[in-house]
């Protein structure tokens, strides 16, 4: 490695470590707050009332804002990263399937858990793998389900010492 490259940092977990039924309950959870939920809602140019009017809001089903489903899947993806793909990832390759269980509200912490449904050598590219995650994200509060996400990334191979 050249001086003046800073080495990756790596806790995630190398391509033969995921092998399927592994299931990871994650240590990081994560409260939502308002803020975020605005933020993530206007950065991403979504101008839904459901999301960012109270007011609008308090009439529907739910008598709140929602926190919006794409920073769900985010945060279920998110934390997870830590223990599993953090610096030996090459790159998500896609969902295959999504869906929200339950509502979220600012104020829910979310855990999550990530369970490694299929992992096989690339067939071109021989110091890496494929692997197929299925995340699921919980409320704490209410024990709900509020997310699951199954996608596939391709990992690295543990390297060769």
């Amino acid at each position: 490695m050249p001086d003046n490259q800073i080495p990756r940092p790596v806790t995630g977990l190398w391509f033969e470590d995921l092998t399927p039924g592994l299931v990871v309950h994650h240590a990081i959870r994560r409260t939502i707050t308002e803020a975020d939920n605005v933020a993530f809602t206007t950065m991403t140019m979504n101008p839904a009332p459901i999301h960012l009017d109270a007011d609008y809001a308090s009439g529907t089903e739910f008598g709140k804002p929602l926190v919006n489903s794409m920073l769900t899947l985010a945060l279920a993806v998110g934390i997870s990263v830590h223990e599993t793909t953090m610096g030996t990832t090459v790159a998500n390759l896609g969902f295959q399937e999504v869906s929200f269980g339950a509502p979220v509200f600012a104020g829910d912490t979310i855990r999550v858990e990530t369970e490694v449904l299929d992992a096989r050598p690339s067939k071109s590219r021989p110091t890496q793998g494929v692997v197929t995650l299925e995340h699921r994200a919980y409320s704490v509060g209410a024990d709900a389900l509020v997310c699951r996400a199954v996608r596939t990334a391709l990992m690295h191979r543990r390297p060769s010492q």
